[in-house]
């Protein structure tokens, strides 16, 4: 009993000695609470701290940029007729190895046939308010060749959408709503994006509205070919991100953490036309180029260098003797261009375009394509082992430091056609039960027109090619790419139901 209580007592001991030490050396006690501890030593797992509040993620961060960048993506829903639903280069077993866009085909719905033609399909995609009075953003391949447009918002007002232009080249269109005091979305400048910042993607996939994912930007620059079947003068330098995106996203809006605009939704790639890991979006420095220019002019301007170029990699420099493994290679120098007036020299090696690396040719073509005809550039470029910068005032497509607008294209097409046009207005398209057209206003006796149809003013054209005119800038583009072969062109005069068809050679 006596060792038993000396064993108790000096447990005892040696317990009140471990919580002084404790005390002693400042450790809390069992239960106790400090309450003037410092909290911000304790952190959870997924915040990084950053005086850059667009890399960094607070748990409310997501939160943030949803409630934001929702209420003003739109549900755009594009009626197509079935064997045009997908412009030229844009079916999903053309498209290059992996890369789809996303645009369908799975959200297509048929509504029917109408007079013999192919049925209407309802295609599904997304678009991003950019003005409180109704202005909106999407890709090109989401409107083209849609005979209606209904943009469903948020709130499921819907309203009719009129297409103000697009431009193929980068896939962006420039829609418009007849309303006041919608959401908006704010341009972020894209060029401040970094790869491994937070974004969230938000959009309508496979119809299912305003859906919101989130991820990490993956690359910059990014060219995927897939806007080349396009147009020979596509750009390509998207942003690559890996937040799930899937058919129907085509349009939506890629926001950074405080619910900006850094791009538009175009792309994934895809062995299967879903989500398998990354999508591109056109960064927000490009778009507003584009969507500032349909609405001034009615046409995106494009300034060109006049080079064929190709971007160096180290077989390439191997082969040519090059002392670099990047830059852009000037192969080539058009006569007549901005290039040839500036003196740049095939074998230059462009490294920047006013002090901002270029060293690929998709951050080249990027960088030139926010410019406009007359801009002046300074080029950083290698010659023979040595840096220059060379001074270049950028040209237009015809050798032009001037802008080019949609009246200007009007006038080629008429000189072209040999007949003026002028775009339906809305009211007579509604009471023709017409979605659109383009009215012949007058016929130059001596031009391919009155040669070789018996058409005369106005008729109203409705269809090129079996794709839907809605004004002239589309007899415009389908001249130019039919040029040297011929057009059919599809319409009807205004007091009759009857739809005529004429073939036009073009010399």
């Amino acid at each position: 009993m006596k060792r038993l209580t000396v064993i108790v007592l000096s447990a005892m001991l040696g317990g009140l000695a471990v919580l002084g030490g404790a005390h002693w050396l400042g450790w809390p006690g069992g239960d106790t609470v400090n309450s003037n501890a410092d909290a911000s030593a304790v952190q959870f797992a997924n915040y990084v701290p950053s005086s850059n509040a667009a890399a960094a993620v607070s748990p409310e961060g997501f939160t943030v940029a949803a409630e934001k960048a929702v209420p003003a993506v739109v549900h755009i829903k594009a009626a197509k007729r079935a064997a045009l639903a997908r412009g030229p280069g844009m079916d999903l077993d053309q498209l290059p190895p992996m890369f789809r866009d996303f645009f369908g085909p799975r959200g297509f719905e048929g509504q029917g046939e109408r007079g013999g033609e192919q049925p209407l399909q309802q295609g599904s995609g997304s678009g991003v308010i950019i003005s409180s009075d109704g202005y909106i953003v999407t890709n090109n391949h989401v409107v083209e060749d849609a005979e209606t447009l209904d943009v469903v918002l948020n709130d499921e007002r819907t309203y009719t959408g009129k297409v103000i232009g697009v431009d193929p080249t980068t896939d962006i269109a420039l829609v418009k709503i007849e309303a006041a005091g919608l959401p908006s979305i704010k341009f972020a400048d894209s060029d401040q994006v970094r790869v491994g910042e937070w974004v969230v993607a938000v959009g309508n996939p496979f119809s299912l509205t305003s859906t919101v994912t989130a991820g990490i930007v993956s690359a910059k620059g990014r060219g995927i070919g897939i806007l080349q079947r396009q147009s020979e003068y596509a750009i390509e330098s998207f942003i690559q991100t890996d937040a799930v995106v899937n058919p129907g996203n085509s349009g939506g809006a890629l926001v950074n953490t405080q619910g900006d605009l850094i791009g538009i939704n175009t792309a994934i790639s895809s062995p299967t036309g879903v989500y398998a890991g990354y999508a591109f979006a056109v960064p927000s420095k490009i778009v507003s180029k584009v969507v500032q220019d349909l609405k001034d002019y009615g046409v995106v301007q494009r300034a060109f260098l006049g080079a064929r170029i190709r971007q160096i990699d180290s077989e390439f420099a191997k082969e040519e003797g090059i002392e670099r493994d990047n830059g852009v290679y000037i192969s080539e120098v058009t006569t007549g261009s901005a290039a040839e007036a500036a003196k740049l020299l095939a074998g230059d090696v462009i490294t920047a375009v006013d002090g901002r690396a270029t060293l690929r040719s998709s951050e080249l073509l990027e960088t030139l394509g926010r410019k406009r005809p007359g801009d002046r550039v300074v080029l950083t470029i290698e010659r023979k082992n040595k840096t220059l910068e060379v001074p270049v005032v950028l040209k237009n497509q015809a050798g032009t430091e001037a802008v080019v607008t949609a009246q200007m294209m009007n006038k080629k097409t008429a000189a072209k056609l040999g007949a003026e046009v002028a775009d339906l207005d809305r009211e007579t398209a509604e009471a023709l039960d017409l979605p659109g057209g383009v009215r012949v206003v007058a016929v130059d006796a001596e031009g391919l027109l009155a040669q070789q149809t018996d058409i005369e003013p106005g008729f109203i054209i409705t269809k090129i090619d079996k794709r839907p005119v809605r004004s002239a800038e589309d007899v415009q583009t389908a001249i130019r790419d039919a040029e040297g072969q011929g057009i059919l062109i599809e319409g009807r005069y205004p007091d009759s139901d009857r739809t005529y068809y004429y073939g036009i050679g073009l010399e």
